[in-house]
């Protein structure tokens, strides 16, 4: 491979998995368009599958206490669902169009979280809803953290379990669209030998990002967490 493509995978894994272990989502939001600028969308999809495997199995482990089983017990069935359908979209079309209304739902609901006189409380049906569609844009785009962000922020109030819940329910559709990549054959050998060349700069962005969170106060972690979401719906719209 191009030594210059291996340069920005590196550059996307380290600056997307930085943040994904600080806050526990946004990984692929912060990668996607670095990625964009050197391959495709289905081989940059493949990379951040792989890394993303990697990172759900070593978080994990190490926040398995703080999560909300029963939150991703709500989430799991309809999650599945949503990334075998985005899978099915991403393999057979070309889904900008679903790209771009998702940073604009984005946008919208950071607009209504900060501003809004009331929080968003979701029902039973209305998490269902946030699961598949959850799912679905990870599937297309691994960009489904945001909806699940305002699923689990409805329930999981402490910061911890917070960030634990969303590493918990992201690794659950990691490990439905790893081999749903590979049946469909967008993901292959070669992403995984390429992958392992950047492998100790994706630990890199682990070390750092997991000394960062431990610095990082409830009400900045809050105020990081609506700008990412910001800048993650001005990505996806432009």
């Amino acid at each position: 491979m191009d030594i210059n493509i291996i340069l920005i995978l590196a550059l996307g894994i380290f600056v997307g998995f930085y943040v994904q272990t600080v806050v526990g989502f946004a990984g692929s939001l912060m990668a996607l368009p670095i990625l964009l600028l050197v391959m495709d969308l289905p081989n940059a999809i493949a990379y951040i599958s792989i890394f993303y495997l990697f990172s759900s199995v070593f978080l994990i482990t190490k926040e398995w206490h703080n999560i909300d089983k029963k939150m991703i017990l709500k989430l799991a069935f309809t999650s599945v669902i949503g990334v075998i359908l985005g899978i099915i979209v991403l393999t057979y079309s070309k889904p900008i169009v679903l790209k771009k209304a998702l940073g604009v739902f984005i946008i919208i609901y950071v607009a209504y979280a900060s501003f809004g006189k009331k929080k968003v409380q979701l029902s039973k049906g209305g998490i269902i809803g946030f699961g598949v569609l959850g799912g679905f844009f990870s599937g297309v785009f691994s960009t489904g953290g945001p909806l699940y962000v305002m699923c689990i922020e409805n329930t999981v109030k402490e910061v911890k379990a917070f960030r634990a819940t969303m590493i918990g329910v992201l690794g659950l559709v990691t490990l439905t669209r790893v081999p749903a990549l590979a049946v469909s054959g967008i993901l292959n050998f070669s992403h995984l030998k390429t992958s392992l060349i950047v492998f100790p700069i994706f630990l890199f962005a682990q070390f750092l990002g997991k000394r960062t969170f431990k610095k990082i106060n409830e009400k900045a972690f809050k105020a990081l967490l609506m700008i990412l979401l910001c800048i993650s719906g001005i990505i996806l719209i432009f």
